[in-house]
């Protein structure tokens, strides 16, 4: 992705396909859910991040953190990773590198 670090976070969420979109028209309100963006760079996310919630402290506590709030386990998930795509952006906007308290 050669965007990283080039535009703010919910650019980079929506381009990874991250961010939740509205379905709503006139008086239709429809559940809000993730679509477009780069699939094959969502689809990794989503493997890094099953990895993520089970060994890295930082997305392992926000995890449960959302499971405990009542969160459904694949809207935690895909929260974490909109989670990691906003921070390694602002890694790279930065020239910072990742320590724990970056989450």
């Amino acid at each position: 992705m050669p965007e990283l670090g080039k535009l703010n976070r919910k650019e980079i969420a929506a381009l990874v396909g991250v961010a939740p979109m509205n379905r709503e028209s006139g008086s239709y309100k429809g559940k809000r859910r993730i679509r477009g963006g780069r699939h094959r760079i969502r689809t990794v996310m989503f493997m890094a991040m099953m990895s993520a919630i089970q060994c890295n402290p930082v997305f392992k506590r926000y995890y449960q953190h959302l499971k405990a709030a009542g969160k459904m386990p694949k809207v935690a998930l895909i929260a974490c990773m909109r989670k990691l795509i906003v921070i390694l952006n602002t890694m790279l906007k930065s020239e910072e590198l990742w320590c724990a308290k970056n989450g």
